[in-house]
């Protein structure tokens, strides 16, 4: 919602992302009460890109709890994304999870989530603070253990990387045939790929849109996702 109406609507951090590190053209999809024909979509798009957002994955998509007073949801998105991914990633067309992305990825692959990671024991608040500028709620908050047979590992050239943080939910179980693809110093899985998805199929809870292009290893991974994109497109 903005003011009273409702709106389809992306952060220009994340269409400018695509644009300039993906080098390709971003097209929003909207969520409609009725959702677009998933068929539709895939026969006319080359790559998704699955968004961070303010809300959050309804619970009883994956049988969890009702959620806290305040959590904001947004059902029309979940019918479209949960939809739409496990149907792109058998059709061979890539897709790219962030923050929300990430857990909509973990969600319609059969997995579950922490709604309150940081009321877990054993695992560590990685919220932002929201009263900081932003330059200080998206600097790099914690290491990621990038597993060794990785994509991730491939990009980066080393074991682990920094990453910001801001998210309040988190892979609880993990979805069928989705592999690690990194972990935060807490054990927390923050990276997955579809392990037999026949292109690039991965996601990451952390945000590397943010001044993509001022971080070497953001900008290859969004380079990544926009080669398989035109890849797929030749096909």
């Amino acid at each position: 919602m903005i003011g009273p109406h409702p709106f389809h609507a992306v952060g220009e951090k994340y269409v400018a992302a695509v644009a300039q590190a993906a080098d390709c053209l971003p097209l929003m999809i909207p969520v409609l009460e009725s959702p677009l024909d998933v068929s539709e979509i895939l026969a006319r798009v080359d790559g998704v890109f699955f968004t961070g957002s303010p809300s959050n994955v309804e619970p009883h998509r994956y049988g969890g709890e009702e959620s806290a007073a305040g959590t904001l949801h947004d059902p029309h998105r979940d019918a479209t994304t949960l939809s739409l991914i496990p149907r792109a990633v058998a059709a061979g067309v890539p897709v790219f999870g962030v923050c929300r992305g990430f857990q909509e990825m973990n969600v319609a692959m059969g997995g579950t989530l922490h709604q309150r990671v940081h009321e877990i024991a054993g695992f560590d608040d990685h919220r932002e603070d929201k009263d900081e500028p932003l330059d200080v709620q998206y600097a790099p908050a914690h290491d990621v253990v990038l597993e060794p047979d990785g994509l991730l590992a491939k990009l980066a050239g080393v074991d682990r990387i920094q990453v910001n943080s801001l998210h309040s939910q988190g892979v609880d179980r993990l979805g069928r045939d989705l592999a690690i693809e990194a972990r935060a110093p807490d054990g927390l899985i923050e990276a997955f790929r579809v392990r037999h998805a026949p292109t690039f199929a991965l996601a990451v809870q952390w945000h590397p849109e943010w001044q993509v292009m001022s971080n070497e290893f953001s900008k290859a991974l969004f380079a990544e996702f926009g080669r398989a994109a035109r890849h797929a497109k030749k096909e």
